[in-house]
């Protein structure tokens, strides 16, 4: 089947809604709605009593997910509630020493910030490094460290300005000084191709509910073998056990796997979902879908570069953007714009004191140029 024709089944907006804030919250495609359809007339009409089935659903997800990053191992994904929790899991559970420092960015979601400020009382700096308009910020923040730094955590792409940051460059650091590297990838998993071996991350975290286009309430976190015994655990529960199922069991050791990091049981719902949504993204391929969000970001700053009226907060160079592009409207109200977009069935997101456009694969041109021409109306 041809990528217009799938899109075409898939993605059912209403009539007038020009959808471009997948940085936020994505629609669902049709057949993640069905697949949660059919889950929910099973459980109406048989309850668990094809549980096993579920069980295989769980499996396949974690499989869809160790190739969406190339993983070394299905053994290394786990299945958490959301992004936030796999940073706490990361943050609460290394063994700090006082006088440690964690390097991030001054542009970071507060689910990438509040867990590591959230140390201070271990005696632990949380060092928030300015990278607006630096060409490489990747140097700057190495530049930061020194022999007491432990953590380097940033996000592939920023929520804001939508900076794309060269991971492998960072990642090379980090093993080369023996820093953990953690990555919140919620910006770019689903959007372009992702290699967890390549750019040497010990940590990579994301939700499903932005570019994988799945529901709220399931995230991937990804722990690297060599590091998993070195995480502490807080949470507990039959799950996360080695000899899950052995419920008589008193004697237990935590799941040698990244399994070990969930707790109790798993969101069924949650997994059927993603699953559905993954097994589109697979079908269509990560190389086109890059390539098509490439094209209409680019289309979209053309647009913003070519009108006076309008000032570029994402950075134009390929290599530092992705799926978000942030813009002013000078000279005008902001807050005041993005709710007219919102109000003429533009979504989008009031972000950095502008507005965020965020396109998926599957946006159409003509749906980004309808969407610009609401934006000028509103600006003159």
């Amino acid at each position: 089947m041809k990528i217009e024709e799938i899109i075409q089944k898939e993605f059912l907006l209403d009539d007038g809604i020009i959808y471009l804030n997948h940085a936020a919250v994505s629609p669902w495609p049709n057949r993640t709605a069905q697949s949660v359809t059919v889950f929910a007339e099973k459980n109406v009409h048989t309850g668990a009593r094809f549980y096993p089935k579920w069980v295989e659903t769980e499996t396949r997800l974690r499989g869809q997910l160790q190739r969406l990053i190339n993983a070394p191992s299905i053994q290394d994904i786990a299945l958490l509630k959301n992004t936030s929790e796999a940073l706490s899991v990361v943050a609460e559970g290394i063994g700090w020493n006082k006088g440690d420092n964690i390097i991030s960015t001054n542009e970071e979601f507060p689910s990438n910030r509040i867990p590591w400020q959230a140390q201070s009382d271990k005696g632990v700096e949380y060092r928030e490094i300015d990278i607006s308009d630096i060409e490489c910020a990747e140097n700057t923040l190495i530049n930061a460290c020194d022999e007491n730094t432990r953590l380097i955590t940033v996000s592939s792409v920023q929520y804001g300005s939508g900076r794309r940051l060269n991971l492998e460059l960072l990642g090379d650091f980090c093993r080369n000084n023996n820093i953990l590297f953690c990555v919140d990838a919620i910006q770019s998993l689903g959007a372009f191709p992702f290699d967890v071996q390549q750019i040497k991350a010990d940590f990579v975290m994301a939700d499903a509910h932005k570019w994988m286009l799945g529901p709220e309430g399931i995230a991937l976190f990804y722990c690297a073998g060599p590091v998993r015994e070195q995480i502490k655990l807080h949470q507990y529960g039959w799950h996360m056990v080695e000899k899950m199922g052995d419920y008589d069991a008193r004697e237990w050791q935590p799941a040698a796997s990244s399994r070990r990091f969930e707790c109790g049981s798993p969101n069924m719902l949650g997994i059927y979902a993603l699953s559905a949504s993954l097994s589109l993204i697979e079908e269509i391929g990560m190389e086109k879908i890059a390539g098509n969000i490439f094209k209409n970001t680019k289309y979209i700053i053309d647009y913003i570069k070519n009108n006076d009226a309008f000032s570029l907060l994402t950075p134009e160079a390929e290599t530092h953007r992705a799926g978000i592009v942030t813009f002013k409207v000078k000279e005008q109200d902001n807050v005041a714009i993005h709710a007219g977009l919102m109000k003429n069935k533009v979504i989008c997101a009031n972000r950095m004191g502008g507005i965020r456009f965020s396109p998926h694969f599957y946006t159409s041109e003509n749906k980004i140029r309808n969407g610009l021409e609401i934006l000028s109306r509103l600006s003159q």
